[in-house]
């Protein structure tokens, strides 16, 4: 059964910024699928056109058998969302934000106090249930985001950007209660990220998005399999042109060369053997090398394979285009 379905969405906003071009997706009731992308890639704007907060200029979605447009209250009633920015009103205590939000759903009385309890006490919150929010961390801040989030036991739970800006404890501790919810609850998760780590642990299936556009899909594991051999990254000691990667683009083995700064990246058939002769090439060229790794293939390299550009790259270059 497919919780959300998308087809084709398309989505232009004023001064002809084009956020979605023709984007479509499918997601297996009670998995945790994964939106990956960097910052400005349009996983914000799916988001918002699946949870009915925009309309996309062309294109259908439904999310939970609903359509987003001529089903809208009910798609409402049927969905959490978790957004980048809080939800919660720091002048309340936990208990208040979750009562307040439990009210808006019609739940009173005793099943209120109940539902208030175990999301508490679920979300390791029951001994700070009666402090203000504005006095909790940023890890328990955005842990009371996905408690107001499950309050009326939705089928589809929206999570938009969900461990930005938090340490790696809080981090890897919001990790734990999403797997679990996919776990015990059988709850279907999108998971919106520009972190490559979060997209490969807790996606069983994921798209990567480059500019409104998917460019990949699959299990992270799939896509990371496509690509044979390792990834060799060469430090070289200041900044270089073409020369570097001229320098080494002869070499049997190598291919997909990308310079970034002082950062030479290359796919090899074999790591150990490519880099004593990468090393070598480069500094009969004149360059000097400051560093040399080797890995295997990561999503990072995946979206290089689709992207033509690294994750890095596409992040910093959405940055500029900002500024």
């Amino acid at each position: 059964m497919k919780a959300i379905e998308a087809t084709n969405l398309r989505k232009t906003y004023r001064g002809g910024v084009r956020a979605l071009d023709g984007l479509s997706l499918e997601v297996e009731a009670g998995t945790i699928f994964g939106l990956l992308g960097p910052n400005g890639a349009g996983k914000s704007t799916t988001v918002k056109i699946l949870t009915t907060l925009s309309r996309a200029d062309s294109g259908e979605a439904r999310v939970a058998g609903l359509d987003v447009i001529r089903d809208a209250a009910r798609v409402r009633r049927s969905i959490g969302v978790v957004g980048q920015k809080p939800g919660l009103d720091p002048e309340a205590t936990g208990r208040e934000n979750l009562e307040m939000q439990a009210e808006i759903y019609g739940i009173r009385g005793a099943a209120r106090r109940e539902c208030v309890d175990e999301l508490l006490e679920r979300l390791g919150l029951a001994e700070a249930g009666g402090r203000l929010a504005k006095t909790y961390s940023g890890g328990m801040q955005r842990r009371l985001d996905v408690a107001l989030g499950l309050v009326h036991r939705p089928k589809v739970l929206f999570l938009d950007e969900p461990t930005t800006g938090l340490d790696p404890e809080a981090r890897a501790e919001l990790w734990r209660e999403i797997e679990r919810l996919a776990r015990e609850e059988e709850m279907t998760i999108l998971l919106t990220t520009h972190y490559l780590e979060e997209a490969d642990r807790l996606a069983s299936r994921l798209v990567i998005v480059d500019r409104g556009r998917i460019v990949a899909k699959g299990s992270p594991e799939d896509l990371k399999s496509e690509l044979r051999g390792d990834t060799v990254q060469v430090e070289l000691a200041e900044s270089a042109n073409g020369n570097a990667a001229a320098a080494v683009q002869h070499l049997p083995g190598v291919s997909e060369l990308t310079l970034d700064g002082r950062l030479l990246r290359a796919r090899v058939d074999n790591g150990g053997a490519a880099i004593p002769s990468m090393i070598t090439s480069l500094e009969r060229g004149g360059l000097r090398v400051a560093a040399a790794t080797i890995a295997r293939p990561s999503l990072d390299d995946v979206y290089l394979r689709h992207a033509g550009r690294s994750f890095q790259q596409a992040d910093t270059d959405t940055k500029e285009v900002a500024a």
